[in-house]
């Protein structure tokens, strides 16, 4: 059935904690920005749609979609390859497309729903075969397709958030631990040869700039200028202490307002947060995203089928993944990358793509029997 679904199962938790998430991301874009309308109303606009899109794939049976999946993941491709084709370059990184009537997106935003979408399908119908070579082969392959694309642009924190993504969904599928354990045999020495190398500029595939940023982070009195952004970030928080120094803080001692932090309304948002509402303001963000993600997870256990598991769990790890990495980004614990933060961060199609996400996590809640798709 296309539309097959009890009302009583809706999560009206989840969803309020999403527009409570929502319009704290706008009141913080717009301090952010000084209230600069084209960035507060493209927000508004974003989460408007969103909520729209939220509802739509609440009462639209996920099995529909998921029996689409691989035409969902050819579309990501798709536009991952039109990106690297003709698409939008600014300060290096040639991520966005402008599509006309709708203006600039950034399909790899997009493409993070799609896989997930993509692999819930994959693994679902290998869920038998899990631990077999051949599948397991398939299965990497596959991924390293949308990996080499979305890191080429290049964006190299947004695949590491595809491969966490992946790994969660592969484990959460059944995969033995004997894999598990053989793949971290390899990846532990692999990880500390990585950081060696990296040292001498002996790592290829590397770009200067990410190279800096991840020597920053382990050598930060040698590399003060790459770390300039996370020192300031801190700064930032600090100032806050405990209640903040208010919402749209306009003081000369703002390090917001002093012009100290780039893309403040995207990758630092969390020091704005920090600054304006102090540890109390933070602390709430934090709680909020947890609650969101523990939803997810609750969806994940109730779900009928291990497509709809798989969907739950692709998303709550998106979620949680990428709300710590911005955090422990703008408080010193990671090296320097660009991820927007959940619900908060300015950016339409990231907005669009986690309400996507969204949407299908509570229309798994809300299915009350496995139908043939």
């Amino acid at each position: 059935m296309l539309f097959d679904f009890e009302i009583k199962n809706f999560n009206y938790r989840l969803f309020l904690y999403v527009l409570l998430l929502n319009a704290a991301g706008v009141l913080m874009v717009g301090s952010a920005t000084n209230q600069d309308a084209s960035y507060v109303n493209k927000q508004i606009m974003g989460i408007v749609v969103g909520a729209v899109v939220i509802m739509i794939l609440t009462f639209f049976n996920y099995r529909k979609i998921i029996s689409f999946a691989p035409v969902i993941y050819g579309i990501s491709l798709a536009g991952l390859l039109a990106v690297l084709v003709s698409g939008v370059t600014r300060g290096g990184a040639t991520r966005w497309l402008v599509l006309p009537g709708i203006g600039q997106v950034q399909p790899s935003e997009f493409a993070k729903i799609g896989l997930i979408v993509f692999f819930a399908w994959f693994l679902d119908r290998n869920q038998e075969r899990i631990n077999r070579l051949p599948v397991l082969a398939s299965a990497v392959g596959l991924y390293l397709i949308a990996f080499v694309m979305i890191y080429e642009q290049p964006n190299l924190s947004t695949s590491l958030v595809t491969l966490v993504i992946f790994a969660a969904l592969v484990f959460a599928a059944g995969i033995s631990y004997r894999w598990i354990a053989g793949v971290l045999a390899v990846a532990v020495p692999f990880g500390a040869l990585f950081v060696y190398l990296l040292q001498y500029d002996l790592v290829p595939f590397l770009r200067g700039y990410q190279a800096g940023r991840i020597l920053a982070f382990f050598n930060p009195g040698e590399y003060v200028e790459q770390n300039l952004q996370q020192q300031n970030s801190i700064m930032a928080i600090g100032s806050g202490m405990l209640s903040g120094k208010g919402l749209n803080n306009n003081t000369l001692a703002s390090v917001k307002n002093g012009n100290f932090l780039s893309e403040q309304q995207t990758d630092f948002i969390f020091a704005v947060i920090g600054e304006e509402l102090g540890f109390i303001g933070c602390t709430l963000v934090i709680v909020m995203l947890a609650l969101v993600v523990y939803e997810c997870l609750l969806m994940a256990v109730r779900a009928r089928d291990m497509a709809g598991r798989l969907l739950c769990v692709g998303i709550a790890t998106l979620l949680a993944f990428q709300s710590f990495a911005n955090i422990a980004v703008a408080t010193g614990m990671f090296p320097n990358t660009g991820l927007p933060l959940p619900f908060l961060s300015y950016g339409v199609s990231s907005l669009m793509s986690i309400d996507l996400g969204i949407g299908l996590v509570m229309n798994v809640g809300m299915q009350r029997r496995i139908s043939n798709y």
